[in-house]
């Protein structure tokens, strides 16, 4: 147990990442505590509409859309650590404006839009930069275990801070739980400070001027060159657009479907952060790239649990299963993640890492509010098992096609424990 403990945890030994994960723990409690608020927020000012929780969603990500890859150019230009500093430090700014305006009681629904954009747009510039700057804190080596970590301090965020915010909802209403998130985006700008820029570990990159000279298009077409990563970013494209809008549909779920209250949305949310906490750990022992198996088989079960989900007519039901769901989805999404990281050259990482956070992110302006109509047209349960069955088809269809490409089948094994392998027709 001592040795996969220390195996599990092996990047935590080094101080920068330690840094990085304390600072990104203690804002992503607080974003996940004002992303449950701000939905409870809008659903009272718009008289329980999913639609308008599905603009601000999509506000919130219409800048990853339009920004993203520019960011990643930046990226992979300049000096990541600063250009962390400066976006945390404007999400902080902006947090605090906006709960200024709840705590005053002057906030109307139009207040809510605008800062989700404007918040959107610190996003889109931090995440590529993050996700780009953890290769730089660890080095190649212990990348996979830093990136599964990294997975799990985020789903610890959002198991603490929908609960949290639930309980403190209920206890204090929604301006000081804004206040408390906006005091806590603070943190990750003192740690990138504090970090020791002599071991950071920063591959040779071409030189400078070459560097400046850095196109959107080139990372375009190193993607498109690499069917290795173009099968999981399509994968993901189409489930983030079906599929990963939770924070849209289970408040709706629990609200309009159940009619419970925020502590019972807040159990919903933290049943999936739950399970979605296992599933990144159950990858941090990787220390080498995934197979496209291990991300086609998570897909193929993230579209399952996902219907189930939807189809469960019991809130008891779906409690039960989110565990499960958050677990596959977030396996599929690190395992894609880091085919698509350690599958890069240094020189591209930024803009290739700004594309995947493009699909990954970038498609909920146009799922979002799909979603929402769907919602409020026929129900919160359809929006998610209609999303389940399209990123079932979606993964079932590239399945076929990696196995015909690979000229492999699959076989099933009853003993000692069910499970799906891969074969070549010459092991047969």
């Amino acid at each position: 147990m001592r040795a996969k403990l220390s195996t599990t945890f092996q990047s935590l030994t080094i101080r920068n990442y330690r840094l990085f994960v304390t600072g990104q723990l203690i804002k992503l409690i607080g974003v996940w505590m004002m992303f449950t608020t701000q939905d409870w927020l809008v659903l009272d000012l718009s008289n329980n509409s999913a639609s308008a929780l599905g603009v601000v969603v999509a506000l919130q990500f219409t800048p990853v859309l339009l920004l993203t890859l520019l960011s990643g150019r930046l990226a992979d230009r300049y000096d990541k650590r600063l250009l962390l500093v400066i976006a945390n430090a404007t999400w902080s700014v902006l947090a605090l404006g906006m709960s200024a305006l709840v705590l005053t009681g002057v906030v109307q629904l139009w207040h809510v839009f605008v800062f989700a954009a404007l918040l959107g747009v610190a996003n889109a510039v931090e995440t590529p930069v993050r996700q780009s700057f953890v290769s730089e804190l660890v080095g190649t080596s212990l990348l996979p275990n830093a990136l599964a970590l990294s997975s799990a301090t985020f789903n610890s965020a959002r198991i603490v801070g929908p609960a949290v915010a639930g309980v403190a909802i209920a206890l204090f209403d929604v301006g000081p739980v804004f206040l408390v998130s906006a005091v806590s985006s603070i943190a990750p700008v003192i740690c990138v400070v504090m970090m020791r820029v002599a071991e950071l570990h920063r591959e040779e990159l071409p030189p400078l001027a070459e560097r400046a000279s850095a196109r959107v298009i080139d990372g375009l077409r190193y993607v498109a060159r690499r069917s290795d990563l173009v099968l999981p970013m399509v994968l993901m494209s189409v489930m983030g657009l079906a599929l990963f809008n939770f924070q849209l549909t289970l408040s709706a779920l629990a609200k309009t479907t159940f009619h419970t209250g925020a502590a019972s949305f807040g159990l919903f949310t933290t049943a999936l952060a739950v399970g979605s906490l296992v599933g990144a750990l159950a990858g941090s022992g990787r220390r080498s790239r995934p197979s496209v198996w291990v991300v086609l088989g998570s897909a193929v079960a993230t579209g399952v649990c996902g219907t189930l989900v939807g189809l469960a007519p019991a809130y008891w039901l779906v409690v039960a299963l989110l565990p499960l769901t958050g677990f596959f989805t977030v396996f599929f999404a690190q395992a894609s993640n880091q085919r698509v990281q350690l599958g890069v050259d240094a020189a591209f990482r930024g803009r290739v890492m700004a594309l995947w956070v493009l699909v990954f992110l970038g498609t909920n302006p146009v799922g979002a509010p799909i979603v929402g109509w769907i919602a409020e047209r026929y129900g919160a349960g359809a929006s998610i098992w209609i999303g389940g069955l399209i990123s079932l088809a979606t993964a079932g269809a590239a399945l076929i096609w990696q196995l015909h490409r690979t000229n492999t089948r699959l076989r099933l094994r009853i003993l000692p424990l069910p499970r799906f392998y891969v074969v070549h027709p010459v092991d047969t």
